[in-house]
Formats: structure tokens, C-alpha cells, sequence
């Protein structure tokens, strides 16, 4: 599959994302915000995509715009890379630790957009990322993605910790939801269609 590239600007960001699903997690991520970069990172190697995102954006104001913004355009680019492979597994499940705390991810590949977000953090702030971001970046993957993901962190009592197992178990449920099934003819959908 041949690199996707999705450019998205706006009066308030300028984003640019390079998307290869299946690579080796090799990725060159520069928004600005230090510990978004670190989660796109971590995002990337555990699905195995190679990741390249440039943001800039109105950072003068908050980190909001640059974060949903990047969401959008990656779920955009993650949306070309399944919709047209009728063979992908569709669902993936994943549980991670991360010290701790432990979150758990759950992704279908159902061409319908939906998130349930179960999860609150005790800071509200990591350097200069406001975690309230975090749901915002999922909403927005979701939605341009086409894919239902359930997240929850089930304990946990760092907020750097409980925020990195939830991207990584992001990463890993896509990795399997990702993946080709040999034993598939078609979709993965008694309605033969995933939509």
C-alpha cells in the first residue's frame, strides 16, 4: 500500500499527516506539543504504522485546535487505508499496562463513527498539553476514521501513565483490526459490507 497523505489547514492549524499502516512504527512527528508528540509516537510503533505528522497551530491559545486537528487528519488517512480492503480483520481488543495503570481499547472497523471514553484524569495539564485533549484527539480519529473505539482506563493513578496506555492500547487493537484475515472472502459483515 502506497504512503497516504492528508493535508488539512485551517485559519488556525496547518497539518500535514504521511500514513503507512504497514510498516515498521517508524515516525517523525513535530506539533509542537511535546507530549502529544510522544503519544503519536507510541500510537504509531504499536500499530506498526510508519507516522510522519507537522502541525502548526494556534498554540497561543490552547493546544485544542492542533490536537482535534491532527485527530481529523489522521482518521481521515487511517480511513483510506482500510475502507478499500474488504479482507481486514475488523475487530481488535487490546488491555495495557503501563505501571500502574491498565486501559483497555477496543476497536470495529464498522464504517460508523463512535467513541465511549471512559476515563478522568487527576492533572489537568502535562507540560503544555491539557488532558482534556485526549478525548478530543480520539473524537476526532473517529470521526474522519469511520470506526467505533471504546476506551477505558480500568485503574490507574498517574495521569502520564493512564493517558500513554490508552494511545497504546489504540495502537494495538488497530494493529489487529488492521490486519488481513486469509480466511475471508469478503468483509467482515453478515451484510456483506462494512458501513
Amino acid at each position: 500500500m502506497a504512503t497516504i497523505r492528508v493535508h488539512r489547514k485551517t485559519r488556525e492549524t496547518d497539518v500535514l499527516v504521511e500514513l503507512d499502516p504497514q510498516a515498521e512504527g517508524r515516525t517523525e512527528i513535530a506539533t509542537g506539543i511535546g507530549f502529544f508528540d510522544h503519544m503519536l509516537e507510541l500510537l504509531a510503533f504499536h500499530a506498526t504504522w510508519d507516522l510522519k505528522v507537522h502541525g502548526q497551530g494556534d498554540r497561543h491559545v490552547d493546544a485544542h485546535h492542533t490536537v482535534e486537528d491532527v485527530g481529523l487528519a489522521l482518521g481521515q488517512a487511517l480511513n483510506q487505508a482500510w475502507t478499500p480492503v474488504p479482507q481486514v480483520r475488523r475487530y481488535g481488543v487490546a488491555f495495557v499496562p503501563m505501571d500502574e495503570a491498565l486501559a483497555r481499547g477496543v476497536v470495529d472497523l464498522s464504517g460508523r463513527p463512535g467513541l465511549v471514553f471512559q476515563a478522568t484524569f487527576r492533572a489537568g495539564r502535562l507540560g503544555t498539553f491539557e488532558t482534556e485533549c485526549v478525548r478530543e484527539f480520539f473524537q476526532a480519529l473517529v470521526n474522519q476514521g469511520a470506526f467505533t473505539l471504546h476506551l477505558a482506563v480500568l485503574y490507574g493513578r498517574n495521569t502520564h501513565h493512564q493517558i500513554e496506555a490508552l494511545f497504546k492500547a489504540t495502537g494495538v487493537a488497530l494493529r489487529q483490526a488492521l490486519e488481513r484475515d486469509p480466511a475471508r472472502k469478503g468483509p467482515a459483515s453478515s451484510k456483506g459490507v462494512l458501513a
